[in-house]
């Protein structure tokens, strides 16, 4: 009987980290919890299976020898959009913003708890699933200026020209969208769209938020499309 509730998806982990018997302990609770897990063991190996259309999530480790976590990430993201969550040493901000930066969904420093990694998994895994499931209406078309989103497919362009985004940027563009005009809370967002409260010294939205704002560029006057409000959040500029 799994552990905690789960969208019956039949979610195929891969789990990387060279730690094998760490691996072989988050890989059985995962299992009692409702996922399908495989392992990697080493980079070269981790990325190989990541890129091969087989899983709906991957967990990597930074901390590999050979092939770490981060050159990994950057080799599936040359080819891939699954979606990635980081495994990080506890208080080593700069992995983790290299992370996000690279394209990982979210991270959790280590050491963590099984049920911590679960939560996460689910998160993530439960904004995919609710993208793919929507009904008519979400999957329809939306168009906000010169944003046009597929929230039924996850799928969005700028000025005509497709969106190479990660399941989490998606996420946040469309909030934004959905309240084009007005400041979205930090906090809002990372309930929303990254599926955990913001907690102190988070900087997650914000580096999401910038790889955003590099993907669309910019606006006629050299400003970016998503405003900083101070003291308020993120805003979608309307045209």
């Amino acid at each position: 009987m799994p552990l905690s509730p789960f969208p019956a998806m039949n979610a195929q982990v891969l789990l990387v980290d060279d730690d094998i018997e760490l691996a072989g302990l988050l890989r059985d609770y995962l299992a009692r919890d409702g996922f399908a897990v495989d392992c990697a063991h080493d980079g070269e190996s981790g990325a190989s299976a990541a890129i091969s259309g087989r899983y709906d999530i991957v967990v990597l480790d930074v901390t590999m020898p050979g092939l770490n976590g981060i050159q990994a990430l950057s080799r599936i993201r040359a080819s891939s959009q699954v979606p990635v969550l980081m495994l990080t040493a506890r208080g080593d901000d700069a992995d983790r913003i290299v992370g996000l930066e690279l394209g990982a969904d979210d991270y959790v420093p280590k050491p963590c708890t099984p049920r911590e990694l679960a939560a996460r998994l689910r998160a993530i895994l439960k904004r995919v699933q609710a993208g793919k499931g929507a009904g008519t209406e979400t999957a329809q078309e939306r168009v906000v200026g010169q944003l046009q989103l597929w929230p039924g497919k996850r799928r969005a362009a700028w000025r005509g020209q497709a969106l190479e985004l990660t399941s989490t940027e998606f996420s946040l563009l469309d909030l934004l969208a959905r309240h084009a005009g007005q400041p979205v809370s930090k906090e809002t967002l990372s309930q929303e769209a990254l599926g955990r409260p913001l907690t102190r010294f988070d900087r997650s939205i914000d580096v999401h938020i910038s790889g955003i704002r590099q993907k669309l560029g910019q606006l006629p006057d050299g400003s970016s499309p998503i405003e900083t409000v101070i003291r308020q959040g993120y805003m979608l500029v309307l045209p």
